[in-house]
């Protein structure tokens, strides 16, 4: 169990940062809401990588004044896949989803983003584990995980049916798993289990802002408003391979949350 000394008298306040996708404008956004909700601990839900300021973003996260604690998701383990490449072509990790492979523009993204990593930033990621459980005073046992507790790829979205997924989310011994990868909020049950999306800090679905999750007393799900158009220059500022696409896609005009319920709802399921 994790306890901030000296605050057992109140709830802890936890803080969910998913797939930050390293848009540092959007994260300096959050983390002053973070601070101003009084936060006690964040945990970085994966996919703080790839994305368009890497090093900057790196050097944020690991440099907190809040205390802070990592699970890796797919984006990290396929930067670390090709840190570690003898070669491009040996790479065999990409984070597939449902058995698809990787696009190769979104390959061209990995390999430039993999080249920005420094030396202490490439060890921290290593040691980042696929889950994390905390004990959290005032609200219960929570299981943290990037896609499902079993796989940092599985997508599914607030409607993929529940008797598919009963068998993932069976048995965990949570009262609440906390999860991402597929930059969309909910909040819903799975049998006994309380699932909820913390969504995107750096790429949402569906509108503008970056979305993440505090839990206690409760659980609320937060959109932070930033200026986009600012972070949208210093997206395209940068040598990121497809920054044009990221600032008017991920920043300006995110798709639609229909378009992408329709594409991930049953995609690993």
């Amino acid at each position: 169990a994790w306890q901030s000394p000296g605050k057992a008298s109140r709830t802890m306040r936890v803080a969910a940062l998913f797939d930050v996708h390293a848009n540092l404008p959007a994260l300096d956004a959050v983390l002053e809401d973070v601070r101003a909700a009084g936060v006690d601990l964040i945990v970085f839900g994966g996919d703080i990588a790839p994305g368009p300021m890497m090093r900057e973003t790196f050097t944020r996260v690991l440099n907190l004044d809040i205390p802070a604690q990592f699970i890796h998701g797919n984006g990290e383990l396929g930067v670390l896949a090709q840190i570690n490449a003898s070669s491009p072509d040996a790479v065999t990790y990409w984070g597939t989803t449902g058995g698809a492979p990787l696009p190769e523009p979104l390959k061209e993204v990995v390999r430039w983003s993999a080249r920005q990593v420094l030396p202490e930033h490439a060890r921290a990621m290593a040691g980042w584990p696929m889950t994390l459980r905390l004990s959290i005073p005032g609200f219960g046992n929570a299981l943290f995980c990037h896609g499902t507790p079993h796989s940092e790829t599985d997508a599914f979205t607030r409607l993929t049916p529940e008797d598919v997924l009963l068998p993932v989310f069976d048995g965990l011994g949570a009262d609440i798993v906390v999860c991402g990868h597929t930059h969309m909020q909910f909040d819903r049950m799975i049998g006994a289990t309380r699932v909820v999306n913390a969504g995107s800090v750096g790429m949402p679905f569906g509108r503008t802002g970056a979305d993440w999750l505090l839990l206690g007393p409760d659980v609320e799900l937060r959109n932070t408003r930033y200026d986009l158009d600012e972070a949208a220059a210093r997206v395209r500022g940068t040598a990121y391979p497809h920054a044009e696409q990221f600032a008017a896609t991920s920043i300006l005009n995110p798709p639609s949350e229909s378009e992408i319920l329709e594409v991930f709802t049953r995609i690993s399921f």
